[in-house]
């Protein structure tokens, strides 16, 4: 008798959920506070049929599922992002894409590989968009959570569009940057407060590589070139296209905001990963990043090797760009990821973050959310129960508040015990108690990505 392994990322609460379904018939244990307004949206990949050979966590269709939150009540709905892909399988009836794992498909008629829309999501110019970052971002209709259109800014998008794109909340300028296996390797774009894309310009590195995240600070934009890279020569041979180089340094790129690769510094460190940044400032003659650190990756290699790699640690970087020297500086030795914080304050100096606190496992789980106060090197941690697993946590903020830390973290939980979903609400002021609330989803949430909140204003400004 042989026995298949299953592939953890179709097991269990990765696995995914095919209704879908909109609901304010919500359990709601504790009290949904009466100055929290808005709707809370998480993406992640669900797919849609049963995949093409190797499945990767990063392969599955886009799908949203939000709560809306107003005078004390909750709503619930998920919907599939409806990708130009997801539209043409639903038809088929059946997967025809492979995934990360499987060699491209160039024969195929509808293309290589399909845009999953299930990374992120940004609220920018009343335009609330899905992305992912090998293509276009579509455009979402709030609060219903329907699939508008691929968003193009009338065509004028000529690259990529990171899953992390920038919001500056003074200028409400929008930085985004895009990364391609083939010349030019990495491509930066602006866009206008009004949603106009302003320019794109290329930014020369060596080769291709995996770029998923960048900084903004207020006045430079910062780029990280980092070696997993891409090889079209190395899949010639039948070796890996896509490999971590450990041999390779570390790049990191800072350009004025409205800069180009004439006006870029690059700054070299020892080899290492970074998926997420927290943050991005400006202090004095230096510019300092805060991110979640690994020595190295195996993220998209289908048989691992490095058994250290993949244990993310929050460090800074200071370049200093005077003297062109650079020092780096382990800030916590707990493995965590996802890091947010109160987006209010991108690109300034900020007292706190938070991120996910991991769990020892063998895929990525989220076991509580660590808040980290910088002005004193300690942190303090929301554990959510034992056989209880979260994601990323999203940053409220109060209305009308007067501190960086007055709002709520906000993210959905899985109870293994139980077999259910909830939301949960913490107060950002006091994370080691319990939830202020916990909404009952009434179907399973399966682990996903990254979040938004779209406060009350937002939602009324929708286009």
């Amino acid at each position: 008798m042989v026995v298949t392994a299953v592939n953890p990322y179709l097991d269990g609460n990765f696995a995914p959920v095919r209704q879908e379904i909109t609901t304010d018939s919500l359990k709601v244990i504790g009290e949904l506070p009466s100055d929290l307004s808005g709707m809370f949206v998480r993406n992640g990949p669900n797919p849609q049929h049963s995949p093409i050979g190797q499945y990767h966590w990063f392969d599955g269709d886009g799908m949203l599922h939000g709560v809306q939150i107003s005078n004390g009540k909750a709503i619930y709905c998920n919907r599939y992002v409806r990708t130009r892909g997801w539209n043409i399988e639903h038809e088929a009836g059946k997967a025809v894409w492979s995934g990360m794992l499987e060699p491209p498909q160039m024969d195929n008629p509808h293309g290589p590989g399909k845009n999953t829309a299930n990374t992120a999501l940004v609220w920018h110019a009343g335009q609330f968009l899905a992305v992912w970052e090998g293509g276009a971002p579509h455009n979402i209709q709030l609060p219903k959570l329907e699939t508008i259109s691929e968003y193009t800014y009338n065509n004028q998008l000529v690259s990529p569009f990171t899953a992390h794109p920038k919001v500056d909340p003074v200028t409400g300028e929008m930085m985004f940057f895009g990364y391609s296996f083939a010349p030019p390797y990495l491509q930066y774009g602006v866009v206008s407060a009004e949603g106009e894309l302003l320019r794109t310009v290329p930014i020369d590195i060596p080769m291709g590589v995996m770029m998923h995240d960048f900084a903004i600070t207020e006045n430079y934009t910062i780029f990280m070139d980092l070696p997993l890279t891409f090889s079209p020569e190395r899949m010639q041979k039948g070796e890996p296209m896509m490999m971590f180089e450990s041999d390779r340094p570390s790049r990191f790129g800072i350009v004025p905001r409205h800069g180009n690769n004439s006006n870029i510094r690059w700054f070299e460190t020892p080899s290492c990963f970074i998926f997420h940044t927290l943050n991005a400032y400006e202090d004095g003659e230096e510019v300092v990043l805060i991110a979640c650190r690994m020595s190295s990756t195996n993220v998209l290699i289908s048989q691992p090797t490095d058994p250290t790699a993949d244990i993310p640690l929050l460090h800074s970087w200071r370049f200093n760009l005077s003297t062109g020297t650079v020092k780096e500086e382990m800030l916590d030795d707990v493995p965590a990821e996802f890091p947010r914080i109160n987006e209010n304050a991108l690109g300034r100096k900020t007292q706190y973050g938070y991120a996910g606190k991991m769990a020892n496992s063998p895929v990525p789980l989220f076991e509580g959310v660590i808040k980290y106060n910088f002005s004193n090197g300690k942190s303090q941690t929301h554990e959510f129960g034992q056989g209880r697993y979260g994601g990323e946590a999203v940053f409220a903020p109060r209305l009308h508040a007067t501190t960086e830390d007055d709002g709520w973290l906000i993210t959905f939980v899985y109870d293994q015990n139980s077999e259910t979903s909830e939301l949960i609400v913490i107060n950002a002021q006091d994370v080691t108690s319990e939830p202020v609330t916990r909404v009952i989803i009434p179907q399973r949430v399966p682990y996903g990505f990254h979040g938004a909140w779209i406060s009350e204003s937002q939602l009324s400004n929708s286009i």
